[in-house]
C-alpha cells in the first residue's frame, strides 16, 4: 500500500514492477482515493509528481478520473508552477511568459484539446508542433528592449534568436520526455 504524508517529498505511489500499465488488481480503491484527494487538495504541484499520479489513474480508468486530472493539471499551469519549472530549465534565457500565454490561448482555441485532460502536455505539444518557440524567439530577439532600447543589428538578433530557440526548445523537449504516449482519450472514442 502507498504511504502518504503531509510532506509531498515523502509520497510514494504504486509502481509497476515491469513497467507495464497498472491494472485495477494492482492498486486498491483506498490508494486511488488517496491519489484523488492529493490531486484535489493540490498537495503535489510539480510535473514529476502529477505525472506519477496520472500514470496510475490513466492506466486504471482514464475516463473515470478525467475531471480530477484535468483540474490538477489546470491548477499546475495556472499557479505558475509550470512556468517556474520551464524557467528552471532555461536559466540563461528565462522562458518567455508571452510565449506560454500564447500557447495557452492556442490550446483554448483548439477543438482537439478536449481529447486530453492534461493542459501542460497540450501546451508543450502545441509549442513543439506549431514551431511557436522559434517564432517567439525571433520576435523577442528583435525587440529593442533586449538590446538596451537600441535597434539590434540583424546578425546579432539572428544569433540571439538561435540561442533562445535552442534553449527554450530543449526545455520543452525535456518536459515532454515525461510522456511515452499521449495522455489522451482517443482510444476511448
Amino acid at each position: 500500500m502507498a504511504h502518504y504524508s503531509s510532506n509531498t517529498c515523502e509520497y510514494s505511489y504504486p509502481a509497476s514492477t515491469s513497467g507495464a500499465p497498472y491494472s485495477s488488481s494492482q492498486i486498491s480503491q483506498t490508494e486511488i482515493n488517496q491519489m484523488l484527494h492529493t490531486l484535489r487538495s493540490h498537495r503535489v504541484n510539480t510535473l514529476t509528481e502529477l505525472r506519477r499520479i496520472e500514470k496510475v489513474l490513466a492506466s486504471v480508468n482514464p475516463l473515470a478520473y478525467y475531471a480530477p486530472m484535468t483540474e490538477a493539471w489546470n491548477h499546475y499551469v495556472s499557479s505558475n508552477n509550470f512556468l517556474s519549472e520551464l524557467r528552471g530549465l532555461t536559466r540563461q534565457y528565462p522562458f518567455s511568459t508571452e510565449l506560454l500565454e500564447s500557447a495557452k490561448w492556442s490550446v483554448y482555441n483548439d477543438p482537439d484539446s478536449s481529447k486530453s485532460w492534461n493542459f501542460a502536455w497540450l501546451i508543450l505539444t502545441k509549442l513543439r508542433n506549431e514551431q511557436m518557440v522559434a517564432e517567439f524567439a525571433t520576435k523577442t530577439a528583435y525587440e529593442p528592449a533586449m538590446w538596451g532600447n537600441a535597434t539590434p543589428d540583424p546578425a546579432s538578433a539572428t544569433q540571439l534568436a538561435s540561442v533562445l530557440t535552442q534553449e527554450w526548445s530543449k526545455a520543452v523537449d525535456q518536459m515532454l520526455r515525461h510522456w511515452s504516449s499521449p495522455p489522451t482519450t482517443d482510444s476511448f472514442y
